[in-house]
């Protein structure tokens, strides 16, 4: 299958034909991050725009450097330095830059839907970055791949996700891609920080870490998102650590070769402990590499390589 789109805005939308075509391109282009001289010429003269309206490290950092492994021509939007500040709408904005003549805009936003709104006014692509609480369509991605190239497969595992379920888009992206291939995938958390409709998405729901983690093969842990609370929605953070904390003691219960994600950053020893954090089981550097990985896919498949 091919990747016809114009825009990636999230997971929901892909067939996962897709999602398998991104993979297996992702995987072919990884050799090039392995060379002396980490360039090739596939997308010489194209210009590829990033605007982040939220701190990012890994993601931002990724698309630059893939866009530049790829011979794009990169400008990065500093809001804080933008006429964002000065009161220009987000669609002045992006119309602005597109004036410019832009191939791709990758867009960070804290309103969820922001990437639709300017997809449907844009002729350039868009990629969605991170949509306030909606998708994170490129950190599952990466994901998907880190999963496959650990277990060889997607298909029947058990994927146990654990931790601010209601906060994060980079859960709702993984459920959407994980059930699509055959995962079978569990969340956990505090019964304040889990959606009430999460069973319609075709996973289990349970408020034990213990139990999502029993015969998992793959334990992704998320991040206490605070900077989007209004109110606390456990009692404290040493509570919160004491039932929802990933410790070596959980991995006993866990298949024996299980891997342990995080999308970072991470609270040490609040979600995770750094002996499982820093240990064998733990995969999550490999995440960080694999993200330059499929961003470098993305923009070979959306701005030129196989629509040419």
């Amino acid at each position: 299958m091919e990747f016809r789109r114009k825009d990636l805005l999230g997971i929901a939308e892909l067939e996962p034909g897709e999602i398998l075509h991104i993979l297996d391109t992702a995987a072919s282009l990884k050799e090039i991050s392995t060379r002396a001289i980490k360039k090739v010429p596939t997308l010489r003269g194209k210009t590829v725009v990033t605007m982040f309206y939220e701190p990012s490290t890994r993601t931002r950092m990724s698309f630059e450097i893939a866009a530049k492994r790829l011979s794009a021509d990169t400008l990065n939007l500093t809001v804080a330095a933008s006429s964002a500040v000065k009161g220009e709408t987000l669609e002045d904005t992006a119309h602005n830059l597109e004036a410019m003549e832009p191939d791709i805009l990758i867009i960070r936003h804290p309103a969820s839907g922001a990437p639709h709104f300017l997809a449907k006014r844009l002729r350039c692509g868009v990629i969605n970055a991170g949509d306030g609480i909606h998708e994170h369509p490129t950190q599952a991605l990466l994901d998907l791949l880190t999963i496959r190239e650990a277990k060889g497969r997607l298909s029947g595992l058990k994927v146990a996700i654990v931790g601010d379920i209601l906060h994060s888009r980079v859960a709702r992206s993984n459920i959407h891609a994980l059930t699509k291939l055959g995962s079978r995938v569990t969340v956990a958390g505090p019964a304040t920080l889990i959606p009430p409709y999460l069973e319609t998405l075709g996973v289990e729901v349970t408020y034990s870490l213990e139990e999502a983690v029993r015969g998992a093969d793959v334990i992704m842990m998320l991040r206490i998102q605070l900077e989007r609370m209004g109110q606390m929605f456990f009692s404290t953070l040493r509570e919160y650590s004491t039932y929802f904390g990933l410790g070596l003691r959980h991995l006993k219960l866990a298949k024996e070769d299980v891997i342990v994600m995080h999308p970072g950053p991470m609270n040490r020893g609040v979600e995770i402990s750094p002996e499982v954090a820093d240990g064998v089981h733990s995969v999550i550097l490999q995440q960080v590499a694999n993200g330059v990985a499929v961003r470098m896919a993305l923009l070979y498949l959306m701005v030129g390589g196989e629509k040419e």
